[in-house]
């Protein structure tokens, strides 16, 4: 009976002791998971948290500290992106802005000062005021739209669109500008009567801004072009240059947000880099794609696809 009773209190006194250790075990490595996450967070480090440890509870939640750690380093990187992205932004907002404000601040204090302006050039300056603060209001539009794109609160209306008489009255409203800026204009319509869903104002948007950004970036290639095809199933709208082109490194990412062209293609312009990003939302709004292919001096093609009708 005693050696009975003396082995239950060595069991108890093993089993204590155990119990100890594996408490000292798993406090050592709550405080080693608390003093690493504290590192990772104020370096913001992309690390994770590694224990080596048999205790089932302890790698579940190892798992999903380092679950939460990922997620938080994707969206800090993310933010951080959009920080450095912003302030670009309101850079070169701020520069699309202040030109012609300065411009408007010029002529009215010409006017102001000068009395003896006659009719004709007091006229003059009041319609260069009237141009400059139309681009203002262009520009202030587009950040809207962009706003409401964004929020899902711009619904397109979509009816079955000739995409012919889209691309020939496209490329008519930019003849004058093609013929000042000494280029060739090579045009490409099929024969055949396309048709899609879609909404002719806002491939008018679209194609105004494709045929705009080929004459003011690919205006030292010399020629612009246009091309509309099709296959069995689909539409193929192609807008193409043989300027400067694009980089590889920079086409992926000349669709988002804040991105320039002029970071890719030509350091003499300035934008506030929403143009192509709206013009994919719109693009995508009525159910197309739109890709890039570009070889620098050699051709650089935007390219529109859409379900045929």
């Amino acid at each position: 009976m005693v050696l009975f009773l003396l082995g239950i209190i060595v069991i108890l006194l093993i089993a204590n002791l155990i119990q100890y250790r594996v408490k000292k075990t798993i406090e050592r490595d709550m405080e080693y998971i608390t003093a690493k996450l504290n590192e990772i967070v104020d370096q913001h480090s992309s690390e994770n948290v590694l224990v080596v440890t048999d205790y089932t509870a302890l790698k579940s939640l190892l798992i999903a500290i380092n679950r939460l750690l990922g997620n938080w380093q994707h969206t800090f990187v993310q933010y951080t992106k959009k920080e450095r992205s912003i302030k670009k932004m309101l850079a070169n907002v701020s520069h699309d802005l202040k030109t012609p404000l300065t411009v408007v601040l010029g002529y009215i204090e010409m006017m102001q000062r000068d009395e003896m302006l006659s009719d004709k050039e007091r006229s003059r300056m009041l319609a260069k005021i009237h141009h400059k603060v139309i681009e203002i209001i262009k520009l202030m539009n587009t950040f809207f739209d962009l706003a409401k794109l964004e929020a899902g609160d711009k619904r397109i209306p979509l009816t079955p669109v000739s995409m012919n008489e889209v691309c020939k009255r496209n490329m008519l409203q930019f003849y004058d500008l093609i013929q000042e800026k000494g280029l060739e204009a090579i045009v490409d319509i099929d024969d055949e009567s396309l048709f899609t869903l879609g909404n002719e104002e806002v491939f008018d948007r679209v194609l105004h801004n494709l045929l705009s950004n080929a004459i003011r970036y690919g205006s030292d290639g010399g020629v612009i072009g246009l091309h509309l095809s099709k296959d069995e199933q689909q539409i193929f709208l192609k807008v193409w240059d043989q300027g400067q082109g694009i980089e590889e490194k920079d086409q992926a990412r000349v669709f988002e947000r804040l991105f320039t062209l002029d970071e890719a293609r030509n350091k003499s312009f300035q934008g506030s880099g929403l143009g192509l990003t709206i013009t994919k939302r719109l693009v995508e709004e009525m159910g197309g794609s739109i890709t890039l292919e570009s070889v620098p001096y050699e051709k650089t093609i935007f390219t529109i696809t859409f379900n045929k009708q």
